[in-house]
């Protein structure tokens, strides 16, 4: 534990990727756990996930980075119950004032009634369709969308709407909509990026305590593709020195379950997520965790993370160019792309409002 984790006396924690909750880097004060001095027994109870609910006031994020191969995006939740420690997403936790580390993963936040603010901006004259890709910030599907359901009402919004998506997830919740997701498919108007980061079961389970197994993730590759959704595996983060060994074999099964492409992107720690994989590492693997730092560093031009554009996605130096060497070779052994086919924007059309006069053609 660490000064200034702000982990109460008698909180356990089980399952989970982070071991602290430093404050977010906007708040004024830090927290600190203190003892007062009384010889009191604390009551041990385990921390709970919590889930808010927010009013949304918009559906679809743009963004314009030059790294990404979409401008647009919807975020169901905020933060993700899967926990891996290593999510680049944590440091948004701090916009809410609420801590990138185990805040992250146990006070999430729901946005129920996204969908209808989604269908209002949808209608908009001025709304110029592309493809929408749902998450690559947040898992759509992590547990809690088994309750709230709020992806499958956005999906209903966009297969109205025959709109490009593209779903990136590690959760089974998806298998739930593949009935709306095949369709849609079919018509070249959704696919499926599936995260697999290890085939190591003990390793995946440290590093992504309540994410689904790597075997159940391949189960759901199979699942889709057999129902005809394309699916990419991204063997995301790749961990140099913990994972990167891993790289071909992780392609190779995602192959064998089904999918038709595959990508990796290096470890990339931005903020608050550096101080809390370099914590995790030390726990976790302290005797390999100075070399997997060193590769980071060697990775990002000396610094834990280089948020450049252009750099902090690819990653520069001899081990970035060996990586994808890799990832190339492996692909063209394998019979996968890099990319799956663009999805078709030219369908793309309202559906009537109840009372709308319906065309004669």
């Amino acid at each position: 534990m660490t000064e200034g984790d702000s982990i109460l006396p008698g909180q356990r924690i089980r399952a989970r990727g982070a071991d602290s909750n430093r404050a977010g880097r906007f708040e004024a004060t830090d927290r600190e756990a203190y003892d007062d001095g009384w010889d009191i027994p604390e009551d041990e109870r385990l921390v709970a996930t919590e889930v808010r609910l927010e009013r949304p006031r918009s559906a679809i994020t743009y963004n314009r980075s030059p790294d990404l191969p979409f401008d647009r995006s919807i975020n169901p939740y905020r933060g993700c119950e899967h926990g891996c420690i290593y999510c680049y997403a944590r440091p948004s936790h701090a916009f809410f004032n609420l801590s990138p580390g185990l805040d992250f993963e146990t006070r999430l936040i729901a946005r129920p009634g996204i969908a209808a603010v989604l269908e209002t901006e949808l209608r908009r004259p001025a709304y110029k369709v592309q493809a929408i890709s749902i998450g690559t910030n947040t898992d759509p599907y992590q547990p809690i969308d088994r309750d709230y359901r709020i992806m499958r009402e956005v999906l209903l919004v966009v297969q109205a709407f025959r709109h490009p998506v593209w779903i990136t997830t590690r959760g089974t919740t998806i298998e739930r909509d593949i009935d709306l997701i095949a369709p849609m498919a079919a018509e070249g108007l959704a696919s499926v990026s599936i995260s697999v980061t290890t085939l190591d079961e003990t390793l995946a389970r440290k590093m992504e305590p309540r994410a689904p197994s790597p075997k159940r993730r391949l189960q759901i590759i199979r699942k889709l593709t057999e129902a005809g959704i394309p699916v990419r595996i991204q063997v995301s983060p790749l961990i140099p020195a913990l994972t990167d060994h891993e790289l071909e074999a992780v392609m190779e099964a995602g192959r064998d379950a089904g999918a038709t492409a595959a990508n990796s992107i290096p470890l990339r720690l931005p903020l608050e997520v550096a101080e809390l994989f370099r914590n995790w590492l030390e726990t976790t693997f302290p005797d390999r965790a100075a070399r997997v730092m060193g590769r980071v560093r060697e990775l990002h031009g000396g610094r834990d993370y280089d948020p450049e554009f252009g750099k902090r996605m690819t990653g520069q130096g001899l081990w970035a160019e060996l990586i994808h060497r890799r990832a190339d070779v492996a692909r063209k052994r394998l019979g996968l792309s890099e990319g799956l086919p663009a999805l078709r924007t030219d369908l793309f059309r309202a559906p009537p409002k109840p009372g709308d006069q319906l065309s004669l053609f």
